[in-house]
Formats: C-alpha cells, sequence, structure tokens
C-alpha cells in the first residue's frame, strides 16, 4: 500500500475491479449512493470480495441516514455482512439534536465483534464535533474518521480539517483522519503538508456522477495526486 491512502466508492463488483485498476487502495462498498449510500446486500460483498485483494469497507446504514432508524435491523445487517465475510465497516448515527448516539454505534459494533471500521460523516452533522471525537476515543475496532469538516463538503471545512490534523494525538484526535466529501485536487497539498494521509472519492472518479461507472483513468489521476501532492500533475 501506498504511503498516502486512497479510498473509492464502489457500488458493486464491476466498479471495484475498476477502482482496483486505476490504483485504489481501499473501497468503500455501499448501494444507493442517491441516498447518501446504504448498506449492501451480503451477496455483492461476495462478488466484490471475490473480485478484488485490496481492502472492502462495507457500509451500515438505512434510511435514518445518520440516525438509526432501525437499530435492530442495522444489527442483523451487520451481523449478515460479517457472516458473509466482511471484516471492515463504515457506520456512525447521531442522535435527533446531533449528538453522538453512543448506543446505536455500540450495537452495531457488538454485531460485529474484532472487526475494524470508520466513522463517516455523521462528524460533519453533529452538534459539537469535538464532543463526538471524545465520545468516539477508544471505541474498538475504530481506525478512521471521515470527514470533510463541514456539511457542505471539504472546500467549506478544509480549516476545520486543518486545525483538527495539527491537534492529532490529543483525546479524540488519536484515530486517523480521512479527508472526503467534496475532496477536490487542490486540497490534497494543503492536506497532506499537515500530516493527512487518507483520502476518499466518489463521484469525482465517475464522468457522469453517480449514474456512471468508476472511470480508471479517473481513479488513476486521483492516485497520482495524493501520491505526489501536486494538483497540477498527470
Amino acid at each position: 500500500m501506498s504511503e498516502a491512502v486512497l479510498e473509492v466508492v464502489v457500488t458493486s463488483a464491476e466498479e471495484a475491479v475498476a477502482a482496483v485498476e486505476g490504483g485504489a487502495d481501499r473501497l468503500e462498498l455501499a448501494s444507493d449512493m442517491e441516498a447518501d449510500g446504504m448498506s449492501p446486500s451480503p451477496s455483492e460483498f461476495i462478488r466484490t470480495r471475490e473480485a478484488v485483494t485490496v481492502p472492502v469497507r462495507v457500509m451500515v446504514r438505512d434510511k435514518g441516514g445518520f440516525q438509526a432508524a432501525d437499530l435492530d435491523e442495522l444489527c442483523a445487517t451487520a451481523a449478515a455482512l460479517r457472516r458473509a465475510g466482511a471484516r471492515e465497516f463504515v457506520l456512525g448515527f447521531l442522535t435527533p439534536d446531533g449528538a453522538l448516539d453512543l448506543p446505536a454505534v455500540r450495537a452495531v459494533l457488538d454485531s460485529i465483534p474484532g472487526c475494524g471500521w470508520t466513522f463517516h460523516r455523521a462528524l460533519d452533522h453533529a452538534r459539537d464535533r469535538a464532543a463526538v471525537r471524545r465520545a468516539l476515543d477508544g471505541l474498538p475496532g475504530l481506525d478512521t474518521v471521515l470527514s470533510a469538516g463541514s456539511v457542505t463538503g471539504v472546500a467549506a471545512g478544509l480549516r476545520t480539517l486543518l486545525a483538527e490534523a495539527d491537534r492529532r494525538g490529543e483525546p479524540g484526535y488519536t484515530m486517523n483522519v480521512m479527508a472526503g466529501g467534496g475532496l477536490a485536487v487542490e486540497h490534497v497539498p494543503l492536506l497532506r503538508a499537515r500530516g493527512v494521509r487518507a483520502f476518499h472519492v466518489g463521484t469525482s472518479v465517475r464522468r457522469r456522477g453517480w449514474d456512471s461507472p468508476v472511470d480508471p483513468a479517473a481513479v488513476r489521476r486521483w492516485r497520482h495526486h495524493v501520491d505526489t501532492g501536486w494538483k497540477d500533475a498527470g
């Protein structure tokens, strides 16, 4: 794996193959990206896992989005994906008032013991980012926080991401930060200079948004950007 991690959102085994062809280090597998990403089926996970050798992180999310609409069903889905062979997950839930829904997070984690996971962009929708980060610190298996620094994307949240990167090692800031959500190539050098080494892309590696497949050439360009830190290279 390269020094800088490039994670690509995929919705199928075919997209996974295209992403890896372009140089993706890791994949996030989800369904229904028009709804910001829902849990994939165990069968699609199996197809994807059999098609590639890079790590595949699997979304656990339902129609509640950043809130858990049906916690029992979410736990059942996570457990089914684990039985299908998933070892890495993406999840994160907030209460209606924007605090971390720790009971929901713990319930899902109890369904996938021993697995690594990413806390996704629920952080960007939180009422108090710092409080959520502190509450997350030490949860079993958590190794990555995906964030744009803002609800609207990295362009608006870049200062937040940079400021949080400077707090690396403090309580609540011990996990890896993966920048994603409206990420543009011009953001990469600034983030890399502050120690961010993981980048998450989805629509920017497709020609016409979520309705079009992953373009290996676009992934390859992003591979070059995150490896070199130069927005105008390649």
